[in-house]
């Protein structure tokens, strides 16, 4: 563990899972399970990129695929996902630990909240050319 602030640390942790650690799996047929399921979501996500109407709308979904792919290549090459920012809040009597994350679960998140606040919000976003 590296202290990196009060409230953030660096640790490596191997998430052979998917987000959150969901569904961890330590067998080659789990992982390709795993990885078929994901490829057909990034396939569905870039056919939804193809069709995109707002520039909020492309970039969310850019965030979302960048993301994925981030998170495939550390797949392939190591059979898990290097996660290593942990964020925490403690006091003297309460402790709370954030899920472990990268940077690529970021882009999926920042995606995400895009996709959210377009629904949310509809019109606000540009058009795209």
């Amino acid at each position: 563990t590296v202290h990196v602030m009060p409230f953030v640390d660096f640790v490596l942790t191997r998430n052979t899972g998917i987000s959150y650690g969901l569904f961890q799996q330590s067998g080659p047929v789990g992982q390709w399970v795993l990885s078929g399921i994901k490829a057909a979501a990034v396939v569905a996500l870039l056919v939804w990129l193809a069709r995109a109407t707002s520039r909020l709308t492309a970039l969310s979904l850019g965030l979302i695929v960048g993301g994925a792919l981030g998170n495939a290549i550390d797949r392939l090459a190591y059979g898990w996902v290097a996660d290593f920012v942990l964020f925490h809040v403690e006091t003297a009597s309460w402790r709370f630990y954030w899920y472990v994350f990268n940077l690529a679960d970021v882009a999926i998140v920042a995606g995400v909240i895009g996709l959210l606040y377009e629904s949310l919000f509809p019109g606000r976003a540009a058009k795209a050319p």
